[in-house]
């Protein structure tokens, strides 16, 4: 394939990417969502006096649509693409706790093993849109 190929399908991918993460960050700002997802920050991270787990959630939506917007912003690709694979492995115990707690959090607790491949194949894709 030409180089002139892969810039576009990584150009086409990227963008791709930040609609996800936008997305996502976006639905960050819905209280009922806001609710669920400080729900999920497990217990011994709540008395770590991290934060009010509200704000972590707020947060994070800041930090998905910031990624986003990073990936197609050429000066900041490659530093947010790190950025986002590092948000990933951050939240991830969040989903491990929703998964543990499928009772609680319903659809929302994606089993484990498979929220574990989803991520790391998000991982995967992140590097191919930045590298």
């Amino acid at each position: 394939m030409s180089s002139d190929v892969i810039n576009g399908l990584q150009l086409a991918l990227r963008f791709v990417l930040a609609l996800v993460f936008i997305g996502a960050g976006i639905i960050h700002f819905v209280p009922s969502v806001q609710r669920t997802m400080s729900a999920m920050i497990p217990p011994r991270m709540r008395t770590a006096g991290l934060a009010n787990p509200i704000n972590l959630v707020l947060f994070t939506g800041v930090c998905e649509v910031a990624g986003g917007l990073g990936l197609v912003y050429p000066p900041t690709t490659v530093a947010a693409g790190v950025a986002l694979i590092i948000f990933l492995a951050a939240v991830f115990p969040a989903n491990a706790y929703a998964a543990g707690h499928r009772e609680r959090f319903g659809r929302v607790a994606i089993p484990l093993v498979p929220r574990l491949i989803a991520q790391l194949a998000l991982m995967a894709l992140i590097l191919l849109a930045i590298l």
